[in-house]
């Protein structure tokens, strides 16, 4: 088929995809509820096995949901990596707030942008080529983990399990502003703890440590570890302490975001965040987490991978651009292992984690039919 052809099946089926879209929207499905994820995997299982598409199902179940992965179009060589989510940042109960909908062009829903839209897409694909009696240049893995959303803890080593061996990786993310995204940033995730000593705060105050003081003393050193001019950002973003109003607070801890462009800033920021010292010899402090996702880099062959995105595209007379953010994916682990990771692949939107997060329908042949021309090549 041509690329426009390709584009006019997907155009025919446009109403039946929305409804799908609809269908697994409506199953919330929040990080570490293990039933809801369960009862969105049991969902999209049951759909990709109704593509009539050549494949085999694997779930893996953890403590807090289930991984799915699927292996379609078996053969030797080395396989396509297709990588999503089905875990959202929304609790249950949370699209009476903004329940699925359409107004106009718009249709919305918890997590319909961040992912779930994204993961109808690879069914799509998957029946358009049962459809067409055609099939991918190369095998596919398809891994749909329970828990990008935080961290990716239990799905990382299984990401990585079938990173290995893949000639590309493509991820159905959403877009930004439709463009593609060929870099992100790295992620960390710390807790800095002051340990302080208690006393009356009215009494004797002088006989107490206040580990809230000494904590917000150390926040200017903490932004200091930043580099902006290479993209590397370091920020206090939540701050709690003390016990109640008469005491010396004894307790205080912050979490600190970290983002970095360039792997090697890793490391610094880490050693730099360890050698924090107090101002008051009676206080301690104590850090834990860890640098959460590497960065993943725009190199020559994630260059030439989009150059084939925008080629197909245009075979369609469809424009995408690229571009570089400062969130993290599971590809950030994929493209830690050298495999040319294309993310953003998802239907274009906005609101991702907001109440009116939605996609456009009007986009929804158009960013199909660019994932299975890319499959196809």
């Amino acid at each position: 088929m041509t690329p426009q052809q390709t584009l006019a099946y997907f155009r025919s089926r446009e109403s039946q995809i929305v409804d799908l879209i609809r269908g697994i929207v409506d199953i919330e499905s929040p990080s570490h509820d293990a039933a809801a994820s369960t009862r969105v995997v049991d969902w999209v299982e049951s759909q990709f096995k109704a593509t009539g598409a050549d494949l085999s199902i694997e779930r893996t179940r953890v403590e807090d949901g289930e991984h799915l992965i699927i292996k379609a179009y078996p053969g030797e060589g080395l396989h396509t990596l297709l990588l999503g989510h089905t875990d959202t940042v929304h609790p249950i109960g949370t699209n009476r707030k903004n329940p699925t909908r359409i107004e106009d062009d718009k249709l919305y829903g918890c997590g319909i942008f961040d992912m779930k839209s994204g993961v109808i897409l690879m069914i799509e694909t998957l029946r358009y080529f049962a459809a067409t009696n055609t099939q991918p240049s190369t095998p596919l893995t398809i891994v749909l983990s329970c828990d990008e959303e935080v961290g990716s803890f239990t799905g990382r080593p299984i990401i990585e399990e079938h990173a290995r061996g893949a000639v590309r990786c493509l991820i159905c993310e959403p877009s930004s502003h439709g463009c593609v995204k060929t870099a992100r940033k790295g992620t960390g995730m710390f807790t800095l703890r002051a340990h302080g000593v208690p006393a009356h705060a009215g009494l004797e105050p002088e006989k107490g440590a206040n580990a809230v003081a000494e904590l917000a003393r150390q926040v200017e050193s903490i932004h200091a570890v930043a580099r902006p001019e290479i993209g590397t950002t370091v920020n206090v973003t939540v701050f709690r302490g003390g016990t109640t109003l008469n005491v010396i607070p004894d307790l205080a801890e912050c979490e600190i975001d970290v983002r970095f462009s360039q792997a090697d800033e890793a490391e610094r920021v880490t050693s730099e965040l360890r050698r924090l010292k107090t101002t008051d010899p009676r206080v301690s402090l104590e850090l834990e987490g860890e640098i959460n996702r590497p960065p993943m880099e725009r190199s020559d062959a994630v260059a030439a991978l989009f150059e084939k995105a925008r080629a197909a595209a245009a075979s369609f007379d469809y424009d995408i651009g690229e571009i570089a953010v400062g969130g993290g994916s599971d590809g950030n682990f994929v493209a830690a292992l050298g495999v040319p990771v294309l993310d953003g692949l998802g239907i274009t939107g906005d609101g991702a984690h907001r109440m009116d997060e939605h996609i456009l329908i009007s986009d929804i042949a158009k960013r199909a039919a660019l994932v299975t021309l890319l499959l196809c090549q």
